[in-house]
């Protein structure tokens, strides 16, 4: 909710000629950063403490080029974000919240299920809120790469939070990319529309879910939220040739789709409740024609400008249709070789620990240490080697012995 952009608006930065080691900010950004900050009501003393002992850090430039919501194929992105594990927490989480969710629901018209499921992509319940100085990550990217325009706004608001008392330094921490919170919002958007949930007369979006919840809430309801309406749905093509007009930004009334023989996959009519034949839906073929298809209507676009990625929209989709107790998609990801969950993530790296391979931790996160030991078990076992776990390599691992 963060911020209608952030990942989407990223453009691949080239690292090439950039130092790898942290360095003092270049001395005429940090005086361009302190006009742009007090002509924004920051004051200079501030300003100044603040960036005092920042030091650039050129390694972040590399994390533009590996957002996986733009680099992984559907089938991966989703395995994992909306695996059985996140929606079994999810279903707790609108129990223990209960209360808090429904008061929030009233304010904003938006649905509990489809709060919590921001809150379990985003950072799995408030578990994985980032951990990098959210001053330290906006000033390098500030000075550094393209985009300086964008990230130097979030700076100056970074900073305008921090001198209006909202956080300590030592708990502003979050994202990369300067997103923070429980339901990772960037600064602007904090200062735009975060909420106080709990009427404790803060708005402490990392340590305090009913915030986090009711900032979200509040997010989707401005980003034009219908309230009792459907984000969209599974449907079923005529046949396995692409229609023409396909696209997030091709919407068509529900009448087209309906001469177009398209079909909601349970059966039902595609004009049914308040879905009326003058409905804007649009096609999305995430895998092209053979793989999974869905109507997308009004809420989906309020769910993707909280990020602008249509694997994250159809991610936080799904997973709000799991929480109400919705199957997987009927029609099959078009792949022969399927994600994994984050369970059986984990379960590849202990085959790879007990291989030998120096991965670190078991965490579940298939970081470069982990892709490295995947290709070298690729290698052997005669797979081709990219990196990639799949079924087929934790099937392979679990029938092949351990190296002794």
């Amino acid at each position: 909710m963060k911020k209608r952009l952030a990942i989407g608006l990223f453009t691949l930065i080239p690292t090439l000629g950039w130092a790898v080691d942290d360095a003092p900010l270049p001395a005429d950004c940090v005086t361009k950063l302190r006009t742009q900050a007090i002509e924004a009501g920051v004051t200079g003393d501030f300003f100044d403490a603040t960036l005092a002992t920042v030091q650039a850090k050129p390694e972040l430039l590399e994390k533009l080029n590996d957002q996986p919501e733009f680099k992984l194929p559907i089938w991966d992105y989703l395995a994992s974000l909306v695996d059985e594990e996140r929606v079994r927490d999810g279903q707790v989480m609108l129990i223990q919240y209960k209360a808090a969710l429904e008061q929030i629901s009233r304010t904003y018209g938006v649905d509990p299920e489809t709060i919590v499921a921001v809150w379990g992509v985003e950072s799995n319940y408030g578990q994985n809120t980032g951990g990098r100085d959210i001053v330290e990550s906006l000033a390098t990217l500030s000075c550094m790469g393209r985009r300086q325009s964008f990230f130097s706004k979030e700076l100056v608001a970074a900073i305008k939070i921090l001198e209006s008392g909202d956080f300590e330094r030592d708990l502003f921490k979050g994202s990369w990319a300067g997103a923070f919170g429980q339901t990772q919002f960037m600064p602007t958007t904090f200062l735009r529309l975060a909420r106080d949930g709990d009427n404790d007369g803060k708005r402490n979006l990392i340590t305090n879910a009913i915030d986090a919840l009711a900032s979200t809430a509040h997010f989707l309801q401005k980003a034009g939220w219908r309230s009792g309406e459907v984000w969209g749905f599974e449907v079923a093509l005529r046949n396995a040739t692409e229609p023409a007009v396909v696209g997030r930004r091709s919407p068509k009334d529900m009448s087209y789709w309906v001469a177009q023989g398209i079909r909601r996959v349970d059966g039902r009519p595609l004009i049914a409740g308040n879905i009326t034949a003058n409905t804007d839906a649009a096609l999305l073929l995430p895998a092209g024609p053979t793989g999974p298809a869905f109507l997308l209507l009004n809420n989906f676009k309020a769910i993707y400008s909280y990020n602008a990625s249509e694997s994250y929209g159809l991610a936080i989709a799904h997973l709000s249709d799991r929480l109400r107790g919705a199957t997987l998609f009927q029609t099959p990801w078009p792949t022969d070789d399927p994600g994994l969950s984050r369970a059986e993530k984990r379960e590849i790296q202990t085959h790879l620990l007990r291989r030998g391979h120096d991965i670190g931790v078991v965490d579940g996160a298939l970081g470069s240490r982990s892709r490295a030991a995947i290709e070298l078990e690729q290698a052997r076992l005669g797979h081709p080697v990219n990196g990639r776990a799949g079924q087929r390599l934790l099937e392979a691992l679990r029938n092949s012995p351990s190296a002794q």
